[in-house]
């Protein structure tokens, strides 16, 4: 494949085919994010001639393709008639393909209607992965986000009522010490108007230093582990969700939480508090096992 690296995937999309549809990412400022920093990661959208040709490609493959992750960042920003081609050539070329899923910013659908969205799902368009990180608009202004509490939720609103499915990223510790009860709070607020149907939670990490992050968070203060474990029982406590898949179990976690919100929800407090009270009862992964 023609590949500009590097290139990322959701965890969960370790099987599908990456059909990288754009490079890099649309808005590209958020200051926790370095994905799509490097020079050659400059956005452009590829022809759909070219994508074709990549489609033809994989089909000459004996293994059979069975779901199409579209990268790179935020492919959702392109309009829905360049998607319909996208889809359409999946479907034409890679026939036994039975999902399509992306990253999406919810910026990418202010400009969507839900009769639109609906047609995307039609086409094969079954989930996107949005990047909320937080429902504080203190916490997403700092972070240079470009979005607020009710951006973001007018966009799950919309993917809701068209019938795509959202898998919703929050990033623990994002607020720092100063802000982290109401990043907690008013993220858990925004889940449960939203009610995605799943959740995920990721630590925030600077493989790469934390200078940029810095730059608009001056008085940013890291949490600690057991900052870290306080803001999840914040948020786990706030959650009213009905039947939400959660997962807190990305290698950037020190405490692997598995799910459903909100049958669930005593018997995660309580690994929660096991875990802030004698640490060393809970099977937490090691400085050197976490990562991004």
């Amino acid at each position: 494949m023609n590949y500009i690296e590097p290139v990322f995937r959701p965890p969960s999309e370790w099987k599908s085919y990456i059909l990288q549809v754009t490079n890099g990412c649309s808005w590209n400022q958020c200051t926790f994010c370095e994905m799509y920093t490097a020079p050659q990661k400059k956005f452009h959208f590829k022809e759909i001639s070219q994508i074709a040709d990549e489609l033809k490609l994989v089909a000459s493959h004996p293994q059979r393709v069975s779901r199409v992750f579209l990268a790179d960042g935020d492919a959702m920003t392109l309009s829905t008639r360049r998607l319909l081609q996208i889809l359409k050539a999946v479907r034409t070329h890679l026939p036994n393909v039975n999902r399509v899923t992306s990253y999406c910013l919810p910026r990418n659908l202010k400009s969507k209607t839900v009769a639109e969205l609906k047609t995307l799902r039609k086409n094969g368009l079954k989930m996107v992965y949005v990047g909320c990180e937080s429902g504080d608009d203190e916490v997403l202004e700092h972070v240079k986000k470009g979005e607020s509490y009710e951006t973001s939720l007018n966009a799950l609103q919309k993917l809701k009522a068209a019938g795509i499915k959202s898998s919703v990223m929050i990033l623990n510790g994002l607020g720092g010490k100063k802000l982290s009860k109401q990043h907690a709070i008013n993220s858990a607020r925004l889940m449960n108007e939203a009610q995605p149907e799943y959740l995920s939670t990721l630590v925030v990490s600077f493989p790469m230093g934390e200078q940029r992050f810095r730059s608009n968070f001056t008085d940013y203060e890291a949490l600690g582990q057991q900052g870290l474990f306080q803001e999840m029982e914040w948020l786990l406590s706030e959650l009213e969700l009905e039947k939400t898949i959660f997962r807190s179990d990305h290698a950037s976690n020190y405490l692997v939480l598995k799910g459903t919100l909100g049958q669930d929800k005593d018997k995660l407090l309580n690994q929660i508090k096991l875990a802030m009270q004698d640490p060393e009862l809970m099977p937490l992964r090691q400085e050197w096992q976490r990562g991004l």
